[in-house]
């Protein structure tokens, strides 16, 4: 084989929780040059993905199939051939119900290596999350994994209920059932299993959106009827199941069950991410803004060339922080040419990007907005013999410039990063329209301006109908308002903490 050929990672993504991929799957993510993902995936590790890895959506869903599974293999064995490293992300675990072992021999065929990487699968982790044990010493001493998808394929062997329904003292696990499951439970019935033997149907496994109801095997179509559960789902039947009611832990935090949309860039949202998981809240992240460095050479030249002793360094935003240190460090390299600099943020959220580089500013202004940082700074200092280098991206407008070249400063503006429209991984918009949010946060106007950019008119009136819309500031709710929504929760303290913080007052009151 040649060595520019690249190697396959068949790797599993978890259940749900992106929190339950394996580390070694998860370096292998981040490392590959390319990622074939399926609708089950959570969208969280595709998000947060370098912009140089390859996306390519294969998504399936119960009863239709987006791309054939011949066109997947043969994708497969393109990119590999290109030299790239793929990795083929799939729900749960690639060798359970995940044709894991299918693509792989069609890889060996084909000439290209591979790797398995396995996963949590989704009856363990579904089963664990709603205080289920697989296996128990009282209760299970086996567990069997059964699918309830009618196969198409008659060369798939069947499932033998008959046999199952007659074994006892372990659990059965059924996977893609919920259209099945009147068939799968009256042959099971008519075999010989106990009506009455504890059952459960599991929505959503290990999301915070996930839905658990209990109780008979007789009465677990009524379950799926009555409380209108969808696909993905599995069901649960045996004694163990009965430890439910003792072991159920899942389901705590003051934003449980609800599904909040995050529009901030995926490079700087891994934190809030996790912070609203840590609240309960089913993250959908889905940045509609990104950034990326511009590096002005003609500033830099002039920066080392600045001769007036009353020096400021002026930053309004976390990503000027972000860009100008990168830069810094790179231009310059010694951190102590900061000390002739003070320097001016523009808020909370700034300040502490600033404080991770062991920065700390010398103004904040009262009011967090750029108005209010220029009014400010003209009535408290005397700029006539004052160097200001004013970090911006190219969206910032000219309002702090203005005032204090008027003031007498001599502004050298300094661009180091560029803001844009991204476009959605594949199959993410789909997602979104099927399952719409119940608050959107807006962290800053352009997201408001991004949201509206990648949305038809349609499709954004669906998404935002009946979303609580929150706001970071005044600034930002202007925008939004702009776009014809109505702001329902404003920061007081304009910061993503701050942000979250109302958020969960908001669903505390």
């Amino acid at each position: 084989m040649s060595k520019s050929t690249g190697t396959v990672y068949l790797i599993g993504a978890g259940p749900g929780d992106p929190e339950l991929i394996t580390l070694r799957g998860m370096r292998l993510l981040k490392e590959c040059d390319a990622v074939i993902y399926d609708h089950l995936v959570p969208d969280e590790l595709v998000t947060l993905l370098p912009r140089r890895v390859e996306k390519h959506y294969v998504g399936k869903l119960a009863g239709s199939h987006l791309i054939p599974q011949s066109e997947i293999n043969d994708l497969m064995v393109k990119l590999a051939r290109d030299g790239k490293n793929v990795a083929r992300l799939k729900g749960a675990d690639p060798l359970v119900f995940g044709r894991g072992g299918e693509e792989a021999r069609y890889l060996r065929e084909h000439g290209i290596e591979f790797e398995f990487v396995p996963g949590v699968t989704a009856a363990v982790g579904a089963a664990a999350y709603a205080g289920i044990p697989c296996t128990d010493r009282t209760k299970a001493s086996f567990v069997v994994f059964a699918t309830g998808h009618k196969a198409v394929d008659s060369s798939r062997p069947p499932v033998p209920w008959e046999q199952l329904a007659k074994l006892e003292g372990g659990t059965l696990s059924v996977y893609m059932g919920v259209g099945e499951i009147q068939g799968i439970v009256e042959r099971l019935l008519t075999s010989g299993m106990p009506p009455d033997t504890h059952a459960a149907v599991i929505e959503r496994g290990t999301h915070p959106t996930q839905r658990c109801f209990v109780g008979t095997v007789a009465t677990l179509p009524d379950l799926v009827n009555d409380n209108d559960v969808k696909p993905p789902a599995l069901f649960m039947v045996g004694e163990a199941v009965g430890l439910h009611t003792e072991l159920d832990w899942f389901g705590e935090g003051p934003l449980h069950g609800l599904r909040i949309l995050v529009l901030r860039p995926s490079d700087q949202a891994g934190e809030l991410y996790q912070t609203l998981r840590d609240h309960g809240a089913e993250v959908m992240p889905y940045p509609s803004i990104a950034t990326e460095q511009v590096v002005d050479e003609k500033a830099w030249s002039a920066w080392r060339k600045i001769d007036r002793a009353d020096r400021w360094l002026i930053l309004t935003s976390e990503n000027g922080v972000r860009y100008f240190m990168r830069q810094f460090a790179d231009r310059i390299g010694d951190i102590r040419q900061l000390s002739a600099f003070k320097i001016a943020a523009i808020g909370f959220g700034t300040a502490r990007a600033l404080k991770k580089h062991h920065l700390v500013p010398d103004f904040v202004p009262n009011v967090s907005t750029v108005k209010g940082l220029a009014t400010e700074l003209v009535e408290k200092y005397d700029w006539s013999h004052a160097t200001v280098v004013r970090v911006q991206g190219n969206l910032s407008d000219s309002t702090v410039p203005d005032a204090l070249s008027k003031a007498g400063a001599k502004v050298m503006p300094m661009e180091v990063y560029r803001t844009y429209f991204p476009e959605w991984p594949v199959g993410f918009k789909r997602k979104l329209l099927q399952t719409p949010p119940n608050a959107i946060l807006f962290s800053s106007g352009s997201t408001a301006e991004g949201l509206r950019a990648l949305l038809s008119d349609e499709e954004f009136t669906k998404v935002t109908a009946h979303a609580q819309i929150v706001s970071i500031g005044p600034s930002t709710t202007r925008v939004i308002e702009s776009h014809g929504l109505k702001v329902t929760i404003q920061a007081r303290r304009h910061s993503v903490p701050g942000l979250v913080q109302e958020l969960v007052e908001f669903y505390q009151s």
